[in-house]
């Protein structure tokens, strides 16, 4: 079967690296060592995304774990400039997917994706609206790399898994979809894209990352 929907992972796939000046803000108000709060940042991370945790309860939680004596602004603030993290692009695969859906394919997101992020992404970049399909994990109750969240992923696409490719930065997210059977390929670089896409002769159906991009602008 021929491929007739493309699906993105948001975050280091649609996104870019996050936002630096945002990280050190949440390193400043907490006052910890980088590495003490990178280690209990993901501790809940998987909890938020699947919509055990708000935005603020995750924070609350964060502190409450960190022995942080924080009153609701600075909760507050931590959240907006986590949300503000995430909120950056990749121009090159924003294009990409115009490319694609210009020409008949449908696309879709799927991300592990927490209340006050969405709301962040959604007011400031607009080009979230152009996909066919938007899964967003809190909104659920499931995340990946839990099998549920592919099933609702092809039922509200309405393709089979071999005609869907895909893509994520984290290598369990990428195995839990071609254990459903959906072809799938790790993210890291749009060369790196392109060379896998022609290693499996996904170029024979697809046009490719960066071709004819000029023509595309984000807006």
């Amino acid at each position: 079967m021929s491929i007739r929907a493309v699906v993105f992972d948001y975050g280091m796939v649609l996104s870019g690296p996050p936002d630096p000046a945002a990280r050190q803000q949440l390193l400043q108000i907490t006052g910890m060592e980088e590495a003490a709060f990178e280690a209990l940042y993901w501790v809940d991370r998987h909890a938020y995304d699947r919509g055990d945790l708000t935005g603020i309860g995750f924070w609350q939680k964060f502190a409450r774990d960190a022995g942080l004596a924080l009153n609701e602004e600075g909760l507050a603030a931590l959240n907006h400039w986590d949300s503000r993290m995430w909120t950056t692009e990749n121009p090159a695969m924003v294009r990409w997917q115009q490319l694609l859906r210009s020409q008949g394919f449908a696309t879709a997101i799927l991300s592990n994706m927490g209340d006050s992020v969405l709301a962040s992404i959604e007011s400031n970049l607009s080009w979230i609206a152009d996909f066919d399909l938007l899964i967003w994990s809190y909104q659920h109750g499931c995340a990946k790399p839990e099998a549920a969240i592919y099933t609702l992923l092809l039922d509200r696409l309405g393709t089979a898994p071999e005609e869907t490719l895909f893509l994520d930065d984290k290598e369990a997210n990428v195995e839990a979809a071609r254990k459903a059977g959906i072809h799938a390929l790790p993210f890291s670089t749009v060369d790196q894209l392109r060379q896998d896409m022609i290693s499996m002769r996904l170029d024979e159906q697809l046009p490719l990352p960066g071709q004819h991009s000029a023509r595309l602008r984000i807006g």
